[in-house]
């Protein structure tokens, strides 16, 4: 049995990790040897998340101190992990979504991509969401794609002044 001051331990050692986390997953890990955790753990630590096991009762706690996060208590049932990701949000529902297809194991039961709930059935298209990264590569090549056409434009009317100033200096030469 775990003592009071642990527990109380675990949900700080949680709430601080919530804190900073930018997409929560839970996962139901029943079908996982160790060894596969072991290997999900590093594909999950690769991409700047962590994978976190605790009790669903500290797990709702630790969300309860932190807010804004209003899990419905029937998600969490079973074993439960939760993946934690810090730069991108959508990382790990990448990593969810091929280990899922290939085994048939690490289920989602529920996520929170920057304040979003998605239910677990969702994970195709959490999965599918860009990247920060890549929204921000759209963006800027959306910005850029404007100057880009106005500097070709000024280009194109430099070429024109210039080949008329070539055009207007030989006639100017043959008369």
């Amino acid at each position: 049995m775990i003592t009071r001051e642990k527990k109380q331990s675990i949900v700080e050692n949680l709430v601080e990790k919530l804190q900073s986390a930018k997409g929560i997953y839970f996962v139901d890990f029943t079908k996982i040897t160790v060894e596969e955790i072991n290997k999900i753990r590093r594909e999950f630590k690769s991409k700047n998340s962590t994978f976190k096991v605790a009790k669903n009762t500290l797990i709702l706690r630790a969300l309860a101190q932190v807010g804004g996060y209003e899990l419905p208590e029937r998600r969490l049932f079973g074993q439960t992990a939760m993946i934690l990701a810090y730069d991108d949000a959508v990382a790990p529902a990448k990593i969810i979504k091929d280990f899922y297809e290939k085994e048939q194991k690490l289920e989602l039961k529920a996520a929170f991509i920057e304040g979003q709930y998605f239910d677990g059935k969702d994970l195709k298209l959490v999965a599918s969401l860009p990247s920060r990264a890549e929204l921000v590569a759209g963006i800027l090549g959306s910005l850029n794609s404007p100057i880009s056409g106005i500097v070709g434009s000024i280009n194109a009317v430099m070429r024109d002044v210039a080949s008329l100033i070539e055009e207007v200096a030989k006639k100017q030469n043959a008369a």
